[in-house]
């Protein structure tokens, strides 16, 4: 693993192949003052982030796979892709269906990939402590564009900072989107003993397969924008017409049974949001967190083209997104 105190701006050598892991993958912790994230190399996910031991994202075990999707970036693609099926540039191409029940390829293709460790710094300074993680992902027959993703998780008494960057290498254009699953902490109390608030005016309808149908606007149990009791709350829905503060954020903001609020922002670079209590996912998990879910695109883009990124080669896109405990 990397040492102690290296400057970011090096480049740091890989975990042998060879070393053994925690199923989650080789484990990189950083801290700044009370605050402290432990990242993981496969999926780049953020398995655990506490402030003052009170975690702001429902953590998962070291020795165990991610549950629902806890922590991972979600590219190049986020959320459902229909029979996992689209055409781009005139050509139709098919990818695994990872969601069976929904017949659906789910949150794209890196969430299990072992990503490579590019530059730490887990010094716990005025800067901050930081770690990037780096993905040269595979061309496959369902997506044969050459990306190279790059992820920087940095770390402050002000909270988390990531930092999302993918790359075209390749000599075409690529279709794509991102998006990110933290699941947001009620702390030591019950989902259902909190507020949840979020930043967005019209919510995205859905049919059986949980894939768009069209939009309207936030109203009753989906208006969100004041705080509102989650309890008999039951989402997994998608926002759009973001609503931002002076500083140009979004925020989603799960406020526990400790007075605590558990928040998620994401700046101008993303402008949806796909909220979920967790009813319907594995039976140990279920609405132990609300996933708060910055993306640049909300589910079914490749086909729909509503929001979908096109990289030209060598060219670039990235996305900014953090979290903290208030």
């Amino acid at each position: 693993m990397p040492a102690r105190g290296t400057s970011l701006r090096s480049v740091i050598s890989q975990p042998s192949a060879d070393a053994p892991a925690p199923l989650s993958g080789h484990q990189l912790t950083i801290r700044s003052g009370d605050h402290e994230a432990t990242i993981t190399d496969v999926g780049a996910k953020v398995r655990r982030y506490a402030v003052g031991g009170r975690d702001v994202f429902t953590p998962f075990d070291a020795d165990e796979v991610a549950p629902a999707g806890h922590g991972a970036v979600l590219a190049p693609w986020p959320n459902r892709l229909r029979d996992g099926q689209y055409t781009f540039a005139g050509t139709q191409y098919q990818v695994e269906i990872s969601e069976p029940p929904t017949a659906t390829a789910l949150h794209g293709l890196v969430m299990w990939q072992r990503w490579g460790v590019a530059q730490v710094d887990d010094a716990d300074h005025a800067a901050g402590a930081a770690v990037t993680l780096e993905l040269r992902l595979p061309a496959s027959g369902g997506y044969p564009f050459d990306l190279h993703l790059t992820v920087t998780y940095r770390l402050s008494t002000q909270g988390l900072h990531v930092t999302t960057t993918a790359l075209n290498r390749g000599s075409t254009p690529a279709p794509y989107g991102v998006g990110f699953h933290p699941w947001l902490s009620p702390g030591a109390g019950s989902l259902d003993d909190c507020t949840f608030r979020l930043d967005a005016a019209t919510r995205v309808l859905v049919d059986d397969r949980l894939l768009p149908t069209g939009t309207e606007p936030a109203a009753g149990d989906y208006d969100l924008r004041s705080p509102r009791s989650v309890r008999g709350l039951d989402l997994d829905d998608a926002y759009l017409d973001i609503v931002r503060d002076d500083a140009g954020l979004s925020w989603a903001m799960l406020t526990g049974a400790d007075g605590r609020t558990a928040a998620v922002w994401m700046d101008e670079s993303m402008d949806c949001w796909q909220v979920c209590t967790g009813d319907h996912i594995t039976p140990a998990w279920r609405r132990t967190g609300l996933a708060a879910e910055p993306m640049s695109c909300i589910a079914d883009a490749f086909r729909t083209g509503d929001r979908l990124v096109v990289l030209e080669p060598g060219a670039s896109h990235e996305v900014t997104w953090g979290a903290t405990l208030l």
